[in-house]
């Protein structure tokens, strides 16, 4: 198993960047990482994963250019770094963890799970 605990987010005027980072524990090779976003009525959508070497990202197109997915692994941490922030993105931002060998952006594809923090993008 795979333990996840985030960090970061909060509340940042249009234009302006926030970065998370999550710290993993348990299991730290041969899985996926992948960041998640839940705004209210709307389903738990992808936003970028990265493989754990570090080597592989795959971004969501709503944030390609704008979100940039990082790993160091002497840390056992994941990060986020969000640039250029819309009041779209505007949501509960979740780590998660893909343990199975191919990978499926899907969120039923992650079994371990951060607790999720808040991101508010004002206008």
């Amino acid at each position: 198993q795979v333990q996840l605990v985030e960090s970061g987010g909060g509340l940042v005027q249009a234009g302006g960047s926030l970065r998370f980072s999550c710290a993993v524990s348990g299991r730290t090779t041969g899985y996926y990482m992948g960041w998640f976003c839940h705004a209210p009525g709307k389903e738990r959508e992808f936003v970028a994963a990265i493989g754990w070497t570090g080597l592989w990202t795959h971004y969501a197109d709503s944030v390609k250019g704008r979100f940039t997915i990082s790993s160091d692994n002497a840390k056992n941490t994941v990060y986020l770094q969000m640039n250029s922030l819309k009041p779209e993105d505007t949501a509960v931002y979740y780590c998660a963890a893909d343990l199975s060998s191919q990978f499926d952006n899907s969120w039923p594809s992650f079994s371990s799970w951060g607790q999720g923090t808040q991101v508010t993008v004002s206008s």
